[in-house]
């Protein structure tokens, strides 16, 4: 059974590789965050399906922002 849009969790996900992002500004985090997925990838951390699943939940977080 597939993961539905709401079921990654994108803080976990983070974490698994030691990564904590707060800079107080919650736009500024979530450019942050998208840089540090794509840069997973592009050093062939992540596949490109957990790639596909981050930059997807990220997207459905900056919706829920209003962003």
């Amino acid at each position: 059974m597939k993961a539905g849009p709401n079921d990654f969790d994108l803080k976990a996900f983070l974490h698994r590789f030691g990564l904590f992002i707060y800079t107080g500004d919650p736009e500024g985090d979530l450019l942050l965050i998208e840089d540090e997925i794509r840069e997973l990838y592009e050093l062939n951390v992540i596949d490109k399906e957990e790639l596909l699943e981050a930059l997807s939940a990220l997207r459905d977080r900056r919706k829920a922002e209003g962003r």
